[in-house]
């Protein structure tokens, strides 16, 4: 696990052991990457950056209140590359005051799909 202070990233098995223990996964990609690459299992599909690049947070946060019912709710964020996760995951530590944020390292293509794992369409 490496700690990027406001959010930890999780390996792949680190991933799995919190999923395991019903951690809530967040997959924020776009309606088309999930469609393309399939999600990982159990996944909430709820889309962070549109294909410009744009966002809406109040739309954001009120379908992830849905799933993360307070600040201290571990929850895992899941994109592409796990680049966008470290964005979204350092805001929702330092700016909203979520305590127990986590990515997976790598994120769905080189976190889950490259180790072999599979995913759902």
């Amino acid at each position: 696990m490496t700690d990027f202070g406001d959010f930890k990233s999780l390996s792949t098995e680190e991933f799995q052991e919190k999923k395991a223990e019903g951690c809530a996964v967040i997959d924020i990609r776009r309606p088309d990457e999930w469609g393309y690459y399939g999600v990982i299992e159990g996944s909430h599909k709820i889309t962070f950056f549109d294909e410009m690049g744009q966002y809406d947070l109040n739309q954001f946060m009120d379908a992830f209140s849905q799933i993360v019912k307070d600040k201290q709710q571990p929850f895992i964020l899941v994109c592409a590359h796990a680049n966008r996760t470290k964005t979204i995951g350092r805001f929702m530590g330092s700016e909203l005051g979520y305590e127990n944020v986590y990515e997976l390292d790598g994120g769905i293509n080189y976190g889950w799909i490259d180790q072999g794992l599979k995913t759902v369409p």
